[in-house]
């Protein structure tokens, strides 16, 4: 099994998504947070309930919590759904 959730394995991901993936934080925002209006957002935390955003609406921060479908186990488990969620909010045309 891959390595459980610490605050470092939080921080590790969050680092890579936001320095890497910043447009898909935006559509995990936008199709799962339902903020529609998001022009930019970060990933602060992430743990195996969910992922907390600060995105931007009209130049305010706006803290955004989603919730997974799932409990994820592992990091492996989150870089597996993270991946999943992005390939849906793609589809879904947002």
């Amino acid at each position: 099994m891959s390595e459980s959730f610490t605050p470092q394995i939080s921080d590790r991901i969050c680092r890579h998504m936001n320095e890497d993936h910043a447009e898909a934080i935006v559509l995990y925002a936008k199709v799962f947070g339902h903020v529609t209006a998001a022009t930019a957002a970060e990933m602060v935390a992430i743990d195996a309930q969910g992922m907390d955003l600060l995105t931007q609406v009209d130049g305010t921060p706006t803290p955004t919590r989603i919730v997974f479908d799932h409990v994820l186990q592992d990091a492996e488990d989150a870089h597996h759904t993270l991946i999943d969620m992005v390939k849906q909010a793609r589809q879904s045309g947002k």
